[in-house]
């Protein structure tokens, strides 16, 4: 496969993958491009390995990391106001799943890739262990860490 069509077939699911990490979209565009670019630049080594996209999707992910690291990082997060809801606009399922994605988004950053790439992606334990660079006992760890935490604020939140 060319670099051109890995990108039109898998482009959108990095995207994704990338959002879900960051937890915002335009960081999450500029991971994939930065990811793209590095891959564009070996492209003829890596598609003749066993699975370009793990390669491609560890890029977004260690870029992910080194964010955090840069000196130019310097923007200060602060909380949103919530929009006021209309009646009826917004069930209570989408709000229960924004909550969700919240909590998910608070994780550590392992504990949440771990979440995403086996609960939204649909990977199994030794396609994560290859994307993260570890064993699959340590993605099943993070996994139950990530769930025990995220059971446990919806506890404290008197929901089940």
């Amino acid at each position: 496969m060319g670099f051109e069509a890995f990108v039109a077939a898998r482009g959108a699911a990095l995207v994704r993958f990338a959002i879900l990490l960051t937890g915002d979209d335009h960081r999450a565009e500029d991971l994939v491009q930065e990811a793209l670019a590095k891959a564009y630049l070996r492209w003829s080594r890596i598609r003749r390995a066993d699975d370009p996209e793990v390669y491609v999707r560890r890029l977004v992910l260690n870029g992910s990391r080194s964010w955090w690291r840069r000196r130019a990082n310097r923007e200060v997060p602060v909380e949103r106001a919530p929009d006021a809801v209309a009646p009826g606009d917004l069930s209570g399922e989408t709000a229960d799943r924004d909550e969700l994605w919240r909590l998910v988004a608070a994780l550590p950053l392992k504990q949440r890739a771990v979440v995403v790439l086996r609960y939204y992606e649909d990977l199994d334990d030794a396609a994560i262990a290859l994307i993260l660079e570890c064993s699959q006992t340590t993605v099943r760890t993070h996994a139950m860490r990530a769930l025990t935490r995220l059971r446990g604020h919806l506890d404290t939140e008197g929901r089940t």
